[in-house]
């Protein structure tokens, strides 16, 4: 069996919220604080404290900063002209004294954390897929990016805090449900703009979302973030031995809607677990070889589980392509849609299967060459498969000027070494 996490995102996720759930959930909040002072950001501390939204009990996890009169996470609103649900601090009209740092100031606060390595990695991967996120949004290179959400403290803490608290949770795999966005509009350093704002947008591309309830901002960029860099998976809630349930709470207390995110944690249940897929497939004699490249990238960014190509011979011996998509029954209509505008099929076949699949997890693990991702294949629970990500080998090998096997090879070691396969 392994140990397993349900995000169940209802009402959009926040930094405070997903770590106020892992919390109540069972996490330690005196060790998530060492963490935290272990950062050296004077005046900032955290406090946990028991809130209640719309009759449901939950943990609010808080960053206050006493550099700054009367600034504390978790209560921007009277900041805003809209109602702002959770903490995405976009525009604090009260100003923090520390400031917006840019990505190299924020490395050097997590490289002087207590945080373990693999978490420091996690952290600085984080801050910089965020600043990669805004240069793209601005237009400009990553090291000119100055960081207003992310660079404020209480996003720091938050990240940070959580990177400590999924480490601390030692689960094996993170499922989240679609994540409700909310609507109506936000406002930023850069004005007035849609729900979701630019960058939680970018953030949640491949990750379904949908709008309900209070027309208000539910999802931030810092949630947002955190969902998509964890989760292995959406849906909903997987079979599973529940041993714990957490809610951690957003600011807002909406009525008759509970304000929270709710954390599931438990086990699976020992037994394999099988999974509806459905198989689009067409045959194609008259299109362009060139166009095949394509289809296969635009098939895989749009959700398919798998695609490959069989070389095949169609009636009157006519040499031909076998295309054949897996994927998961939701994505059905788009991927039909993309063969038929992509490709000269006519007609795609569609049928449904059960999928039984090793249960998988992406570990990073220190090599010679430095952090290197391993893929680990485990049913119930025992490790039957194990391979270095071949994109990290390759990079690897080309920085070292080395073969990839041997890189692969040098890898392959440092896991046996590591204890992971213990």
């Amino acid at each position: 069996m392994s140990r397993i996490l349900y995000l169940d995102c209802f009402s959009g996720a926040s930094g405070d919220m997903i770590v106020g759930g892992l919390i109540d959930a069972g996490v330690s909040f005196a060790q998530i604080e060492a963490v935290v002072n272990s950062l050296g950001l004077d005046g900032v501390r955290v406090s946990y404290d028991r809130v209640d939204r719309s009759g449901i009990g939950a943990a609010k996890f808080q960053v206050i900063d006493s550099a700054n009169t009367g600034s504390s996470h978790g209560d921007h609103s009277h900041d805003h002209s809209h109602d702002h649900s959770h903490d995405h601090s976009h525009d604090h009209s009260h100003g923090h004294s520390h400031g917006h740092r840019g990505l190299s100031d924020i490395t050097e606060i997590v490289k002087r954390s207590n945080l373990s390595s693999a978490s420091q990695l996690k952290a600085v991967s984080l801050f910089r897929r965020l600043a990669e996120v805004e240069a793209e949004i601005h237009q400009m290179p990553v090291e000119e990016v100055h960081l207003h959400e992310v660079g404020a403290v209480d996003s720091i803490v938050d990240i940070v805090g959580a990177v400590c608290a999924f480490e601390l949770l030692g689960v094996d795999q993170v499922i989240s449900s679609p994540l409700n966005v909310g609507s109506g509009t936000v406002v930023c350093a850069h004005g007035e703009l849609p729900v979701p704002a630019p960058a939680t947008a970018k953030l949640l591309v491949n990750t379904p979302i949908y709008s309900a309830g209070p027309a208000v901002e539910l999802v931030t960029p810092t949630g947002a973030l955190l969902v998509t860099e964890y989760a292995d998976d959406y849906g909903t809630l997987p079979p599973m031995r529940i041993n714990g349930i957490g809610y951690g709470a957003g600011d807002r207390d909406f009525k008759g809607r509970p304000n929270v995110v709710r954390a599931f944690v438990g086990e699976t249940t020992g037994k394999s677990e099988i999974e509806r897929v459905v198989v689009l497939e067409c045959q194609i004699d008259d299109m362009n070889p060139e166009i095949y490249g394509l289809l296969m990238e635009h098939l895989i960014e749009a959700g398919a589980l798998d695609v490959f190509y069989t070389p095949i011979q169609m009636k009157k011996n006519r040499p031909a392509t076998l295309i054949t998509v897996i994927a998961q029954p939701v994505d059905r209509e788009l991927l039909t849609t993309l063969l038929f505008t992509e490709s000269t099929t006519i007609g795609v076949r569609v049928s449904e299967i059960a999928r039984d699949t090793l249960d998988r997890e992406i570990v990073s693990i220190d090599s010679p060459f430095g952090a290197v991702r391993v893929k680990v294949a485990r049913r119930n629970g025992e490790i039957l498969n194990v391979a270095p990500e071949f994109d990290d080998c390759v990079r690897v090998a080309e920085e070292h000027e080395r073969s990839v096997k041997d890189i692969q090879a040098v890898v392959m070691k440092s896991w046996l070494d590591s204890g992971f396969s213990s």
